[in-house]
C-alpha cells in the first residue's frame, strides 16, 4: 500500500478514532481516486481544481448516487488536509469542493402489525430461533446498529439494570436499553441455548454463529438471517437490519418520546440526523388529520 495511505489510515485510527468500517471506505475512495489520477497520468500529489472537477464528471457518469459522491469527496478533503498538515503537498484543493446536494429521503419502517409478524414466525422452540429472536429483539427493541449487536459481548450487558454498553460510529459509547420480552429471550438464550450452539468453544460474544466457530455472527449473516425471516412472513416487502432500527425511532417518536432521547438512544452526534423522523411523524399526523377532521374530508 503507498506510504501515504498507510500514515493516513494510522491517523484515522489513532488520532481521529475513526471506525473500522468508516476507515475502510475512506482508503477504498482515495486508491479509487489514485487509480484514476494514474490513469491520465496524473501526480495525485500535483492536482489542480479543473482535475477535481473533471474527476467529479467521471463519478456522475458512473452514475454515483450523490450520497456516495459525498462521501468520496470527505474522504478525499480529509486525505488532503493530512497531507497538507504534514507539508506534503502545497494546499488541500479539495477544500472548497462543494458537496452534491443531499437527496431527501424518508428511512423505510415497519408498521407495529408487520413487526407483530415477523416476531411471531420464528419458531422459538429451537436453539437458532431463540438466537433469531434475540436478533430481532435487540434490532428493533434497542435500535442498534447491526455492527453493534455483533460487537456486544457478554461483558457488556448489565442484566439488573436491562442496559448494555453499545460502541458505535467512531467508537463513541453509549447505553441503550432492552425491556421484558428482550429480558426473557436473553435469559433463555443464556441458560443453555447458547452453549448448545458454541459446542465446546470459547466466546466472549453474546451473538454467535451456528458453527461451533469462537467468533461473533458477521453483519452479513445477521442480513441473511433477517431476509430469511422475511420472506417467511406474509409481507410483501424488504427489511434490512438498518430498517429495524428506524422502525424503532419512528415508533418511538410517534408514541410521543422527545426527540432529543431518541437522539441519545440511537447515538446520534448531531440533531440533525435524527431529525429526518420528524418528517415521518409528520406525515403521520398529516394523515390522521385528513382522514378524521370533518373540514379535512373530501
Amino acid at each position: 500500500m503507498e506510504k501515504n495511505i498507510v500514515n493516513f489510515e494510522k491517523y484515522l485510527n489513532i488520532e481521529r478514532n475513526y471506525s473500522n468500517y468508516t476507515i475502510k471506505n475512506y482508503l477504498i475512495d482515495i486508491t479509487e481516486f489514485i487509480t484514476y489520477c494514474n490513469n491520465f497520468n496524473k501526480n495525485y500529489l500535483n492536482i489542480k481544481y479543473t482535475d477535481i472537477k473533471s474527476y467529479l464528471t467521471h463519478l456522475y457518469e458512473k452514475k454515483y448516487k450523490s450520497t456516495t459522491i459525498s462521501r468520496k469527496i470527505s474522504a478525499l478533503r480529509t486525505f488532503y488536509a493530512f497531507l497538507y498538515d504534514k507539508n506534503i503537498v502545497d494546499k488541500n484543493v479539495f477544500e472548497y469542493i462543494t458537496l452534491p446536494k443531499k437527496e431527501k429521503r424518508l428511512p423505510k419502517y415497519l408498521s407495529n402489525d408487520d413487526i407483530d409478524e415477523i416476531f411471531k414466525i420464528i419458531d422459538i422452540s429451537t436453539p437458532l430461533g431463540i438466537r433469531n429472536r434475540l436478533i430481532l429483539e435487540l434490532l428493533y427493541g434497542s435500535g442498534l446498529r447491526v455492527s453493534e449487536l455483533c460487537n456486544i459481548k457478554l461483558s457488556d450487558i448489565d442484566f439488573s439494570n436491562k442496559s448494555i454498553r453499545i460502541i458505535g460510529k467512531g467508537k463513541k459509547e453509549r447505553i441503550v436499553y432492552y425491556g421484558e420480552p428482550c429480558k426473557r429471550i436473553i435469559d433463555l438464550y443464556l441458560n443453555g441455548t447458547r452453549d448448545e450452539i458454541l459446542g465446546k468453544n470459547k466466546n466472549e460474544y453474546l451473538i454467535i454463529g451456528n458453527k461451533k466457530s469462537n467468533k461473533s455472527l458477521s453483519v452479513r449473516s445477521v442480513e441473511l438471517i433477517l431476509n430469511n425471516i422475511i420472506e417467511s412472513t406474509s409481507l410483501n416487502k424488504k427489511a434490512s437490519p438498518h430498517t429495524l432500527r428506524h422502525t424503532f425511532a419512528t415508533h418511538l417518536l410517534n408514541d410521543g418520546c422527545d426527540i432529543l432521547i431518541v437522539k441519545e438512544l440511537l447515538g446520534h452526534s448531531s440533531l440533525d440526523t435524527t431529525g429526518i423522523y420528524t418528517h415521518i411523524s409528520n406525515e403521520m399526523l398529516r394523515k390522521v388529520y385528513l382522514n378524521n377532521h370533518p373540514r379535512a374530508k373530501k
